[in-house]
């Protein structure tokens, strides 16, 4: 389904809560396994996996499929992630969930490693960044998309009996996508940061295709979704390509400490809205706020030439009105709304993914308010909002707050992490969840079959797909349980990526804390 960052407003119907479960938890952080959320969420990724499955694959109710993708274009595009409970690999969101997960390895790798998920993050991360090296033919082509949304939503099928068109699109010199092709860039500079230890000749590689990819999309300039019109209505670029190239220049600076990097980050600050957008989301497609932070860690660390503070300054002061505006300290400059229970809430399709967004900035930004203190000898909060200033403390309360609704802490008792507590949404709009596995019965599914036998059954899924979170409730945390209500069940790999890092961390707080 689309899951654009359009505001639906016909879609007005009152959603009553239908979830015939017990409590999946207290209404207190205290009362939260983060260990076991952590887990639950890496262990979802194996559930999204395309392509010829590991002997070590852990969800056993999935297959291999996809197995000839790419093959009618002579490439091989084996692999990679369907992004939510369809079957189509959409290049955008699987490189924003790759950038995120990688992030949160960067970040929390000691707190991941602690836990004894390590491993697994790795082998999440290295399921997209195998496949990106396999999209990534040529310098200047970059494969965008297999599988395309309208003819998949056609059919009901797993993805193991999916007989929808595989057909494979790219962007190149004379169609370009600079979004996808930034995008896609930061997760392999970012990825290439996480492998450089255990795998240098693999994080080397990454980084080089990072550079290419780079300069394909910075001397090709052009939005993917124009030159992918199978895209559009799924995953269009509303916010241009202007913020992934920022996003990948300041990775890219990151990775390599490069300062030529830097300087394009700062040349192309005002032009490209680094600077000059102040924006209360971070999303797939909207990534300012989240290199904004990146651009503020590295003036909150003093690792900048003198005449590169003025614009970091800038970048830091819009990474402050997303901060603030979560937390409701942003006075006339404007909030974002919260339901009665307490939810950030952007929007009615899929507001799970601002959640998640904004818990893990909050969780990172936290970091980096801590250390810089800690630099500074226990100085004032750095952070200054317009209510008021605030402390590291009360950005991680945030992120806490955020995370222990998802996990329960709400007025309907609900987890909407799939496989959680006791109370779980238990019809998530996903083909391969809702059809009985193939290894229970491997009669073939066909295409409107699906829909007919499985789809609109209004029993639970045959198969619990652990880790996924759904989309949510709406502005007055009502939520209902429906295979087709897809704005609300169905869940998508950027709404669980970013938990990882906070999850990890907030068990870390927890364990720290026992002692």
């Amino acid at each position: 389904m689309a899951r654009g960052t359009k505001t639906l407003d016909s879609l007005c119907a009152v959603l009553l809560l239908l979830l015939p479960f017990a409590v999946a938890g207290s209404g207190h952080g205290a009362g939260f396994d983060y260990r076991k959320a952590l887990h639950s969420s890496l262990l979802y990724f194996e559930a999204q996996r395309s392509g010829h499955l590991p002997y070590n694959q852990r969800v056993k109710w999935r297959g291999h499929s996809g197995l000839a993708d790419g093959l009618q274009e002579g490439v091989d595009l084996v692999g990679g992630y369907y992004d939510a409970g369809d079957n189509v690999k959409f290049g955008l969101p699987m490189a924003f969930t790759v950038t995120m997960l990688s992030w949160s390895a960067i970040e929390f790798g000691g707190e991941i490693a602690a836990a004894g998920e390590w491993r697994h993050v790795l082998e999440a991360i290295k399921w997209g960044t195998d496949y990106f090296v396999k999209a990534h033919t040529e310098p200047d082509v970059l494969w965008a998309e297999v599988g395309d949304g309208d003819t998949d939503h056609y059919c009901w099928q797993r993805p193991e009996d999916m007989t929808t068109s595989r057909q494979a699109y790219k962007v190149d010199r004379e169609n370009p996508g600079s979004d996808l092709v930034g995008e896609t860039a930061a997760a392999m500079a970012a990825s290439s940061i996480v492998f450089r230890r255990s795998n240098p000749h693999y994080s080397h590689l990454l980084l080089h295709h990072a550079e290419q990819l780079f300069e394909f999309g910075d001397k090709y300039r052009g939005k993917y979704d124009s030159s992918v019109s199978e895209a559009w209505r799924y995953y269009a670029s509303v916010s241009g390509y202007g913020d992934e190239m920022l996003w990948a220049a300041l990775w890219l600076h990151r990775a390599t400490g490069r300062t030529d990097y830097l300087d394009y980050a700062v040349a192309m600050a005002d032009e490209f809205g680094g600077t000059s957008w102040a924006i209360t989301e971070f999303s797939w497609d909207v990534k300012y706020a989240g290199l904004q932070i990146l651009a503020a860690k590295l003036l909150l660390e003093g690792r900048h030439r003198p005449e590169h503070r003025q614009t970091l300054e800038q970048y830091k002061s819009k990474a402050e009105h997303y901060l603030c505006a979560c937390l409701g300290k942003n006075g006339a400059a404007g909030n974002v709304n919260r339901t009665a229970g307490g939810m950030l809430y952007v929007r009615q399709w899929n507001n799970m993914q601002y959640v998640t967004n904004a818990a893990f900035l909050h969780t990172v930004y936290s970091r980096y308010l801590t250390a810089s203190r800690a630099a500074a000898a226990g100085s004032s909060p750095v952070l200054r909002c317009p209510d008021g200033p605030v402390g590291a403390d009360e950005l991680l309360a945030l992120a806490r707050a955020q995370a222990d609704y998802v996990l329960g802490a709400n007025p309907a008792g609900v987890s909407y992490m799939v496989g959680y507590g006791r109370r779980f949404p238990r019809r998530v709009h996903h083909r391969a969840a809702s059809i009985v596995s193939h290894r229970a019965d491997g009669r073939f599914v066909g295409c409107v079959q699906g829909y007919d036998h499985w789809f609109r059954r209004a029993g639970s899924n045959p198969n619990v797909v652990v880790g996924a979170i759904v989309g949510g409730p709406d502005h007055r945390d009502l939520f209902r349980d429906r295979r087709s209500n897809y704005e609300q069940t169905e869940a998508c790999t950027y709404n669980t990526a970013p938990m990882v890092g906070v999850f990890a961390h907030l068990h870390s707080e927890g364990a720290a804390e026992k002692k």
